[in-house]
């Protein structure tokens, strides 16, 4: 059974959530799958992916505990609401707001909501938000950017997505991240494209040897 400490307790330890952004159920389990071999136990399902509170409800059946299963690009309370009954134990969304945030707290799950600037990082973590996901991060200077709203705002779990590679994973650990939201560096879509999913595997392990560089 996941608690809401435990959750955010793998995701501070783990300091990576994979983002399954894909074109189709089944393609999103053998990414799944792909994610799991590579060794993180943490799997983000967008709401983009067709189906997607199916396959959230299926990993969920599939690997139980063993793996957190949460979900992605939520953006509603409404939406919330769904993915939780499907299973979801985290939340994740590009955007914030009261209904969205108050929906996961209701059902004591983590919630990273996400914002950018340092008024709507404060502003969704006041509301009751775990960590805050900055995004997009990298377009707006990347470790750089995090590291200046750390400044002011230390207190505040971090979440940098967008824009995050494995060239700039490093800096932004270093500029004080909780944990990385990754998404088109790990799922590779040529990769995909021509069934090569050893190579997600491999970009995952690659990430977590930088997360275990910085966090030691």
């Amino acid at each position: 059974m996941w608690t809401k400490e435990k959750a955010m307790k793998l995701i501070y330890d783990t300091a990576l959530i994979p983002i399954i952004r894909v074109e189709s159920a089944d393609i999103a389990f053998k990414v799944a799958d792909a994610f799991l071999q590579g060794g993180v136990p943490i799997i983000e399902v967008t709401m983009s992916v067709p189906g997607a509170v199916e396959v959230v409800q299926q990993l969920v059946e599939k690997f139980g505990n063993k793996v957190l299963i949460g979900s992605g690009t939520v953006v509603s309370g409404k939406m919330a609401e769904e993915v939780i009954k499907a299973g979801s134990e985290f939340i994740v969304s590009p955007n914030y707001s009261r209904d969205l945030i108050e929906t996961a707290m209701k059902h004591d799950k983590p919630i990273i909501p996400g914002a950018l600037t340092p008024t709507e990082i404060y502003d969704a973590y006041t509301m009751g938000a775990d960590a805050v996901k900055v995004f997009p991060c990298g377009m707006v200077g990347g470790a750089d950017y995090l590291k200046a709203i750390r400044g002011p705002l230390p207190h505040i779990p971090l979440v940098p997505t967008g824009g995050v590679e494995l060239e700039t994973a490093g800096s932004m650990l270093e500029a004080g991240a909780y944990a990385l939201g990754v998404g088109g560096a790990i799922t590779d879509k040529k990769a995909i494209k021509e069934g090569r999913y050893e190579v997600i595997t491999e970009n995952v392990s690659k990430f977590l040897e930088i997360v275990k560089d910085y966090r030691r």
